[in-house]
């Protein structure tokens, strides 16, 4: 049998990511991907003919250009396109708000709802700008131990006392993000609904929480953590998909001697005494292996693929605690033509490159919040909608466009059943009547349509209750009570999002965890 430094199960790009750096310092590695694609949540799929699709992911910020470099990403084919516009906010009265790079154009936009707001942007803009420069080491390092580990930890919590300092009078407002629920920070800025709303949906993306949760604020910051083109906060696509990123970590990869297997499910983590032995697949195959890294989240990994018999009875413990609950749904459609949206002086062609949110008001979001915290998916959905066709040209055919629709809330557990194929359909259903409330010929265009709830999501990616940042992102599971790239368990490792710094794709985790592990 063929014994590996390093088993990594699953495939998403933060397995990936691991399995290249260890790749490249020598280390006989061996990838495990149970579906027949690359990349987990960053694949792209043609799933019908013609029409290259993103099922979950679709737009790249926070992964860092320090990755890209050391990995030579884009000499292995990795292309970033820059978005602008990156935000249209069309209201049902016919008024818009379209937000970009251009920061004069940007205060003209708000000034048309509010001379008060766009005065208060630019100092909206320059705290978070802050905030996220002092506490991007911390993000790009792994967290402290908890309990504190003071010797081990110290060059850890020299980071965080580092960060302190540059912040300066901005502490409190650094400490109010993490705590605080979003609307605080938005309303103390901003009065007019149409910013507050479009700024909000960073709030809410991926958490079972509404703007007005306490904590929501930090889902704000983490999504302006990251850069494009040296401009922080600015989202991206990329070219062929964000499966592009998957295709030119797989070069890497096997430029490094990195086997990679697909159709192959790990079934269970085999131990020889209180160590790592490999794995086992579901065809019966044994993979022995001298240490074993995790891409998936917590409960698979520990729960199920290990056995809580193998962990101390605290730590079992604290991952039966672990919180995934989801509200996320996503719904993907090809098109035979450009939506009508109405893009007041400019054109539909350059409006609709960014992020199209359907949400007036925050109250919306809240109303749509109400019905998931009783079980019940949003009557009155959030909508945000990418069509990286206008930007990729490689995604769809000539003339026909590819839609993304990123939909909160559709919760994981419903107070009556179970999501099912009727109650699926009947979700998209619902989001496309709304679209069709701004942009009147959207049904006459879609020539297919592909849904995923949260149970899907578990489903196709493992994703326990859908989560897609592998365990909620409030306080009390970031940063050191995250779960550590080590594990109570020698010779096993988690890589993916389940640990410091979280969800999104980063490649963080993946680059931490490969140091941790050549360390040893």
């Amino acid at each position: 049998m063929t014994q590996y430094d390093c088993v990594i199960i699953g495939a998403g790009h933060n397995g990936l990511v691991a399995a290249a750096y260890l790749g490249r310092a020598g280390k006989k590695v061996c990838v495990l991907e149970r579906r027949h694609i690359l990349g987990g949540c960053t694949s792209t799929e043609e799933l019908y003919p013609g029409f290259k699709l993103n099922p979950a992911a679709y737009v790249i910020s926070l992964f860092p250009p320090a990755i890209i470099s050391e990995l030579g990403l884009k000499e292995h084919g990795l292309a970033i396109l820059p978005r602008n516009p990156s935000s249209f906010t069309p209201l049902l009265d016919g008024r818009s708000l379209l937000l970009g790079h251009d920061d004069a154009a940007n205060l003209r936009e708000i000034g048309k709802f509010s001379a008060r707001d766009a005065e208060n942007y630019p100092k909206y803009d320059s705290m978070l700008t802050q905030i996220a420069a002092a506490l991007e080491p911390i993000m790009l390092s792994p967290a402290p131990g908890m309990p504190p580990r003071p010797i081990r930890d110290l060059g850890k919590w020299w980071l965080y006392r580092k960060a302190f300092k540059q912040l300066g009078s901005q502490w409190r407002t650094a400490f109010e993000l993490f705590t605080a629920p979003a609307t605080r920070i938005l309303n103390r800025f901003f009065e007019s609904e149409p910013l507050r709303a479009t700024i909000a949906t960073d709030a809410i993306i991926g958490a079972m929480a509404a703007p007005s949760t306490p904590g929501s604020a930090y889902v704000l910051l983490h999504h302006v953590m990251g850069e494009t083109g040296g401009k922080r906060g600015v989202w991206a696509y990329i070219r062929g998909g964000v499966g592009g990123l998957a295709d030119a970590l797989e070069k890497v990869c096997l430029a490094a001697n990195v086997e990679i297997r697909r159709n192959a499910e790990v079934v269970r983590i085999n131990m020889l005494g209180s160590e790592v032995a490999g794995v086992t697949l579901a065809d019966g195959t044994e993979i022995a292996a001298k240490t074993v890294a995790s891409c998936i989240d917590g409960n698979q990994t520990f729960l199920k693929l290990l056995g809580a018999v193998y962990l101390p009875d605290e730590f079992a413990e604290q991952v039966r605690r672990l919180d995934y609950s989801s509200a996320s749904a996503k719904v993907n459609l090809a098109l035979d033509g450009l939506p009508d949206f109405n893009t007041g002086t400019t054109p539909r062609e350059i409006a609709l490159r960014g992020t199209t949110h359907l949400c007036p008001d925050l109250e919306y979001i809240e109303r749509a919040f109400d019905d998931a915290k009783y079980g019940r998916p949003s009557q009155s959905p959030v909508l945000e909608m990418t069509m990286a066709s206008m930007v990729d040209d490689t995604l769809a055919p000539p003339g026909k466009h590819v839609a993304s629709i990123f939909v909160q809330y559709a919760p994981y557990k419903l107070a009556d059943g179970d999501w099912d194929d009727q109650r699926r359909e009947a979700f998209a259903d619902r989001c496309i009547d709304i679209l069709a409330q701004y942009a009147p010929n959207i049904k006459s265009l879609i020539l297919h349509r592909h849904v995923a709830t949260p149970a899907d999501m578990e489903r196709t990616y493992g994703l326990t209750g859908g989560n897609i940042m592998q365990g909620s992102m409030t306080l009390d599971q970031l940063g050191p009570m995250r779960l550590d790239y080590r594990t109570p368990v020698r010779g096993l490792y988690l890589c993916g999002a389940a640990t410091h710094p979280g969800g999104g794709i980063m490649g963080i985790c993946g680059r931490n965890a490969a140091r941790a592990m050549l360390r040893g």
